[in-house]
């Protein structure tokens, strides 16, 4: 096994150094309550996750409209008339980590279910090769796409297909490939060591590509 990092705060910095991708990345901070407050007023919509940890565990949507705070963790949406109530609430349905926000953002969906893609690469002989390039469908009524919180695969190509319009599904998949060979040599830099990578991406309604994390020891 080569070298793993579980830090997403970490990885997450080592990316942003690269200005192309770094235009990739949804805008991320370190939890606290007022940067919540202020990405809240700034997009309407934002992810809280643990810094170390996977599989959507701890993952919860935070949401702000009409002058309502809402919170969705796994199916349960609550929602409340001022910040501080809804933060009071939020801080006990966290789990006992720290956290990071990151910039909500509107996946493309296939039948009202938002779509992900996971691209997986190794290191073998010296040489980085790809062996999974798939789709992640959120389960009905979810916001997080793990296949483990009850998520469906897909090829990448018809995910694509069926969640973009029509001829574009082959110049998003050479785009996520490309931005796959510039993180590579960035994380290979930054944490020498590392064998295996998956990249976690998501492509927004109007056909950009996102990067949400990147792990060293992808399932």
């Amino acid at each position: 096994m080569g070298r793993q990092l579980a830090n997403k705060w970490l990885k997450t910095e080592a990316l942003l150094g690269n200005e192309s991708v770094a235009a990739h990345i949804p805008q991320t901070r370190k939890y606290n309550s007022e940067s919540l407050k202020q990405m809240l007023h700034s997009f309407g919509m934002v992810v809280i996750k643990p810094v170390r940890g996977g599989g959507g565990y701890g993952v919860i949507k935070v949401t702000y409209s009409g002058g309502i705070y809402s919170f969705t963790n796994m199916s349960r949406r609550s929602s409340f008339s001022t910040y501080d109530a809804m933060l009071r609430a939020l801080n006990r349905a966290k789990v006992r980590r720290s956290y990071i926000i990151q910039q909500g953002i509107h996946l493309a969906r296939i039948a009202g279910r938002p779509i992900d893609y996971r691209v997986k690469v190794v290191k073998h002989n010296g040489k980085w090769t790809y062996r999974a390039m798939v789709g992640r469908l959120a389960r009905p009524g979810l916001f997080v796409t793990n296949l483990c919180k009850g998520g469906t695969q897909l090829s990448a190509r018809s995910g694509l297909s069926r969640s973009l319009p029509r001829g574009t599904a082959r110049k998003k998949s050479a785009e996520m490939r490309n931005l796959t060979n510039t993180c590579i040599g960035i994380m290979e830099s930054s944490f020498p060591g590392i064998d295996q990578l998956g990249f976690d991406y998501g492509i927004d309604v109007n056909g950009k590509v996102w990067i949400f994390e990147v792990n060293t020891r992808p399932q």
